[in-house]
C-alpha cells in the first residue's frame, strides 16, 4: 500500500517556516512517498492542505490501481474551472477574453475557499454568489462591468449545470446598469476641441470623429488598417474591433486619412503607440491617449455630466450618418456591434427614417375629423 505525505514548503518570509506539516499557512503544499524502493517527491498544486488531502487520496487511488466511482459530489471548484477553461481554449476563445474569464473565477475560487467551500456544490449556491457579487463594487465602479463580470459568470454556472455537476442554476438577479446616455457633440463643441487640441492628440480625435473608433481601437490603430482603393479615390480602415472581434470596414474622409499617415512616432506598426519606447499594455496606452482626449475637453469647455468622454466622439459619428439617413443596421456594422438591438439601445432616438415616419404618421391624424373613420 502506497502511503502519501504532505508537506509544505514555505516561502523565506513564512511564520512558520521550519514546520513542513503546518496547516495553517498558505505556503506551496507537495507530496512524497516510497514504492518499489524509490523516493518519489511532486508539486501538490494547491496551497489549501484541505485541497491537498483530497488530490492525495485521488493520487493513492491512481498508485494502488484503484478505480474510484464516478461522482460529482466532490468535485472540488478548481477541477470545475479547470475544465470550463479548457473548454474555452478548444473553443477558439480569444486568450484576451479567456484571461477575463481566468481572473473572474479565480475571484470566484478564493472567495469561495476563504469561507471553507471548496467543491463545486458548495460553492455555486445561491447564498455564496450572493455574498460574492457584494465583493465587486470596490473592483468594478461601473455598474456595466458588474453586468459583464455577472454575465460571464452565468457562463460558467450554466456549464456546471450542463455537465451535470450541479442540479439547478441559481439564478443571481439582473444588475441594472446606470451609467448615462451617452451624448453626441454640437459642431460647435467639436469645433473648440480641436482648437484646443495638439499634435497627436488632435489627430486621433479626428479619427475618432470620422471613424466612429472606440478609444482603444483608434489609439492602437495600425498602419496596415488603412487603405487607399485608387479606382475609387477613398481611404477606408479595415480591422477588427478589439472589444468584441466583429470586421470593420470604415470609409473616411481623405484629409483625415492623409492627416493620420503622417503622424511620426518612431513606429513603424503603429499610428499612435511606440511600443518600442513602453513597456505598457494596450489598455494602458488607451488609458493615456484617453487622458489626453479628456484633457482637451477639458481646455475647451466642454462639459461631459458623467458622459464617457472619448465615447461622445464615437456618438458624435453615429449620429451624424443615422441624422443623414444611414439606416440603423448600416451604422451597427460601421461600429462593429455584435448586434442591431446594441445600437438601437443607444441611437434609435436619432434615426431619421424612424422620425420622419414617425411625423408623418402623427401629422396626418391632425387633419382628419372626429369620428372620420381611418
Amino acid at each position: 500500500m502506497v502511503v502519501i505525505t504532505i508537506f509544505v514548503r514555505h516561502s523565506a518570509d513564512c511564520k512558520y517556516a521550519g514546520d513542513e506539516f503546518c496547516k495553517r499557512c498558505n505556503c506551496r503544499k507537495h507530496f512524497r512517498w516510497s514504492q518499489n524502493g524509490e523516493q518519489f517527491r511532486r508539486k501538490a498544486g494547491t496551497r489549501s492542505w484541505a485541497e491537498a488531502e483530497d488530490i492525495k487520496r485521488r493520487l493513492e487511488d491512481q498508485l494502488a490501481g484503484r478505480v474510484p466511482e464516478p461522482t460529482h459530489e466532490g468535485l472540488l471548484l478548481r477541477q470545475a474551472i479547470e475544465t470550463f477553461e479548457a473548454n474555452k481554449e478548444a473553443q477558439g476563445i480569444k486568450p484576451r477574453v479567456r484571461a477575463m474569464y481566468s481572473r473572474e473565477l479565480k475571484r470566484l475560487r478564493d472567495f469561495s475557499e476563504a469561507r471553507g467551500l471548496m467543491t463545486v456544490k458548495q460553492s455555486l449556491t445561491i447564498d455564496n454568489l450572493i455574498a460574492l457579487r457584494a465583493t465587486w463594487t470596490p473592483v468594478y465602479k461601473s455598474s456595466y462591468s458588474r453586468a459583464v463580470v455577472q454575465k460571464h459568470l452565468n457562463h460558467f454556472l450554466r456549464f456546471c449545470y450542463n455537465a451535470a455537476w450541479i442540479d439547478r442554476i441559481p439564478k443571481l438577479s439582473p444588475i441594472k446598469i446606470d451609467a448615462p446616455k451617452t451624448e453626441p457633440l454640437t459642431d460647435a463643441e467639436y469645433e473648440k476641441i480641436i482648437k484646443a487640441a495638439t499634435g497627436k492628440t488632435r489627430t486621433l480625435i479626428k479619427l475618432m470623429r470620422w471613424s466612429g473608433l472606440a478609444i482603444r481601437d483608434a489609439s492602437t490603430l495600425q498602419r496596415s488598417d488603412l487603405h487607399f482603393d485608387k479606382e475609387k479615390d477613398i481611404y477606408k480602415i479595415i480591422r477588427e474591433r478589439t472589444k468584441t472581434g466583429e470586421p470593420l470596414y470604415i470609409p473616411i474622409p481623405k484629409d483625415v486619412a492623409e492627416e493620420v499617415t503622417s503622424v511620426l512616432n518612431g513606429s513603424p506598426v503603429y499610428v499612435f503607440w511606440n511600443r518600442q519606447k513602453s513597456d505598457s499594455s494596450e489598455y494602458r496606452h488607451a488609458g493615456y491617449m484617453g487622458e489626453q482626449v479628456a484633457e482637451a475637453f477639458k481646455s475647451a469647455g466642454v462639459e461631459n455630466d458623467g458622459h464617457m468622454i472619448s465615447h461622445r466622439l464615437r456618438a458624435t459619428y453615429a449620429v451624424d450618418l443615422l441624422q443623414k439617413g444611414v439606416p440603423l443596421e448600416h451604422v451597427s456594422k460601421l461600429l462593429g456591434h455584435t448586434s442591431v438591438t446594441t445600437t438601437e439601445r443607444h441611437y434609435a432616438r436619432w434615426v431619421k427614417g424612424r422620425q420622419d415616419r414617425l411625423d408623418m404618421l402623427v401629422s396626418a391624424t391632425w387633419a382628419k375629423k372626429k369620428g372620420q373613420k381611418e
